[in-house]
């Protein structure tokens, strides 16, 4: 997409797009992470930062919440100390773009910009489905099914043979599993029920499909696109972006250039998949310096050894750590006013029954890294204690998780996502600087 700079300063950031397979998508022809490495093997760079937007981001909505963290962190007094801590700092901002709003625009203008479009018409919302979640006639078919059925009856009391059968053949089309708490982050819920999902989302007015009304008899679509989101954040982070990433490490290599990543949201998937490769299995050409996950809607068991829930095994990331794949401290920070992961996440991974929760840890089954941390990992490795003003330490040692209470800080927001996107704060910046400058 090449360099954006952001309104009112003289900071400029790399953004890179990439499709929903992981592949980069070009620009003239070539491909911008070209240039990139070129930059990072041949100027004088001493730190590059990745940041990754989660769901809900198409290109606006991404070149607005990166020029708002990373204006934050560039505007934080940080700055200065890292001018100190690493000599001749020079930092190399990378924004990478996942197309993560089923119905958003990824498309841009003849100069490169990008205006935000406004949600589909309805006589657009189902060609824009279709799109979306892949023309194929195993996808278009249930969608005709369940649009005919809503002509007729939006809010029926409970959905017809026709439109449930509609639902678990696109489940199934859409390659969507269900694995339990163990199973990749597109696959860690319970059996898709569309009955269910139907009823949980009637009763509790969860609306996953974020600008687009998937109320009534649509309300299932919502929670297949918020786990087709998931999926297509794990096929990024894992595809090309963890290639990206070794290719840039390979660059640098001679001249030891420090890289730190931070996520947001579906973000984390990104960044854990960057870092896990294919399949969570995949090396890297070295350690990466700093990780923070901010807000994470990905399972507080996915780094986990040994999940303590009966017949568990270990979390898909869980080789991540032992594995000596990041050198410095790992961030993630928890906020009680952040309703999409603290709400929508457990709901959309266990709609019947009641919450299971592990004997004597107190946590549930199935929840969130931006609810509860990390967990799992025991107190050698583990520390949870509160996000601190901008100006505090926290002496992050290497090859630690910190999991930050942060509701003091991360607390503003409305709706059904509440605070989960109130992160541009300096106190966050601040937490992402400490742990970048552990690896001074």
């Amino acid at each position: 997409m090449g360099y954006h700079t952001i309104p009112g300063t003289d900071h400029t950031y790399g953004l890179i797009a990439y499709d929903g397979d992981g592949n980069e998508r070009l620009e003239a022809g070539t491909k911008f992470s070209h240039e990139l490495l070129e930059v990072a093997s041949t100027e004088p760079i001493t730190n590059v930062f990745f940041f990754s937007h989660g769901w809900k981001g198409d290109l606006p909505a991404a070149i607005e919440q990166y020029d708002s963290w990373i204006g934050a962190l560039m505007a934080s007094s940080d700055v200065a100390r890292a001018e100190s801590a690493f000599p001749g700092f020079r930092p190399l901002l990378i924004g990478l773009h996942w197309p993560s709003l089923p119905w958003g625009r990824e498309d841009a203008g003849s100069d490169g910009s990008f205006v935000a479009s406004s949600g589909p018409v309805p006589g657009q919302m189902f060609e824009d489905m279709v799109e979306k979640l892949g023309d194929r006639p195993e996808i278009r078919g249930p969608l005709e099914t369940i649009f005919e059925a809503a002509r007729h009856d939006m809010s029926p009391d409970t959905l017809p043979d026709s439109v449930r059968q509609a639902y678990l053949d696109l489940n199934d089309a859409l390659g969507l599993g269900s694995g339990g708490v163990t199973a990749p982050p597109d696959a860690d819920r319970e059996g898709f029920d569309p009955e269910e999902s139907y009823q949980a989302a009637m009763e509790d007015s969860a609306n996953f499909g974020g600008s687009v009304d998937l109320s009534g008899i649509f309300a299932p679509l919502g929670q297949l696109s918020y786990w087709t989101m998931k999926k297509r954040a794990r096929t990024v982070g894992e595809g090309g972006i963890h290639s990206f990433l070794k290719d840039l490490q390979n660059a640098t290599a001679a001249r030891r250039t420090r890289i730190h990543l931070m996520g947001h949201s579906f973000g984390t998937i990104v960044i854990s998949g960057m870092l896990g490769g294919p399949n969570a299995s995949g090396p890297l050409v070295r350690p990466v310096d700093s990780v923070a996950l901010v807000q994470g809607a990905v399972s507080l068991w996915c780094y986990a050894p040994s999940i303590p829930f009966r017949n568990a095994g270990p979390g898909y990331f869980h080789r991540i750590l032992p594995d000596g794949k990041v050198s410095g401290p790992l961030v993630t920070t928890q906020s009680r006013y952040d309703k999409a992961v603290g709400q929508l996440y457990p709901l959309a991974s266990h709609i019947h029954g009641s919450a299971s929760f592990a004997v004597g840890a107190g946590f549930p089954e199935f929840g969130g890294i931006g609810s509860y941390g990390i967990q799992g990992l025991g107190g050698e490795v583990q520390t949870d204690t509160k996000m601190l003003p901008a100006d505090g330490s926290y002496r992050f040692e290497p090859r630690k998780v910190y999991n930050l209470e942060s509701s003091q800080y991360i607390c503003k927001g409305g709706g059904t996502s509440g605070a989960h996107s109130d992160i541009a704060g300096p106190e966050v910046a601040h937490a992402i600087w400490e742990a970048a400058l552990a690896s001074a």
